[in-house]
């Protein structure tokens, strides 16, 4: 025996229809056909702003440059240890008696933790953006005044190695890096 509803479920039965037919309509007809599906791994989130874009008394986007910078460096301690695993499975694999195939997969790695290391090795207890650019602009520095790390410092640059021999009224006026003389060498004179 089939039930007849009642007036009140008539009418709510008729507002719903008449709030949810259209938008499932649309949603069904228009929306999920122009989708595009693709797995939730390969989806491509916005860049935020990095620290040296924000203000200083933003904290809003310092915090999302902070989270950024997070998420960085877990993506590329990832990498870095994908490599190593690569790597290690590779000399199991090979044994001592093929190492050498194994060495492009070596240097990956060892170029992969050097990038990383330059950038978030010695930051500190709680690394963040703004250390890390510190430490970027530090290592700028030391490059320019002694060369790049890990080769043998310059004899003479625009920078002289000894503080104590600058004379601090010579650049009048000017900018230092290129007022600043280098220290003569024993040749020179």
């Amino acid at each position: 025996m089939v039930r007849e509803k009642s007036s009140v479920e008539l009418i709510t039965d008729f507002f719903y229809n008449f709030m949810d037919v259209p938008v499932t309509f649309f949603r069904e007809k228009i929306v999920e056909p122009n989708q595009q599906k693709y797995p939730w791994y390969h989806q491509k989130y916005r860049r935020v702003p990095t620290v040296d874009q924000c203000y200083t008394d933003d904290r809003v986007c310092i915090f999302e440059a902070d989270e950024q910078f997070r998420r960085d460096r877990l993506v590329d301690s990832e990498i870095c240890d994908l490599l190593k695993q690569r790597y290690e499975d590779c000399a199991i694999y090979q044994g001592v008696v093929d190492r050498e195939r194994c060495q492009p997969l070596l240097d990956a790695y060892e170029t992969a933790t050097g990038a990383w290391f330059s950038k978030y090795g010695d930051v500190g207890v709680n690394p963040n953006s703004r250390n890390a650019l510190m430490k970027q602009k530090h290592r700028m520095v030391w490059e320019r005044r002694h060369g790049p790390i890990g080769s043998k410092p310059r004899e003479s640059g625009p920078y002289p190695y000894r503080w104590f021999e600058f004379d601090p009224n010579c650049n009048r006026g000017q900018r230092v890096p290129d007022s600043i003389k280098p220290t003569p060498t024993k040749n020179e004179k």
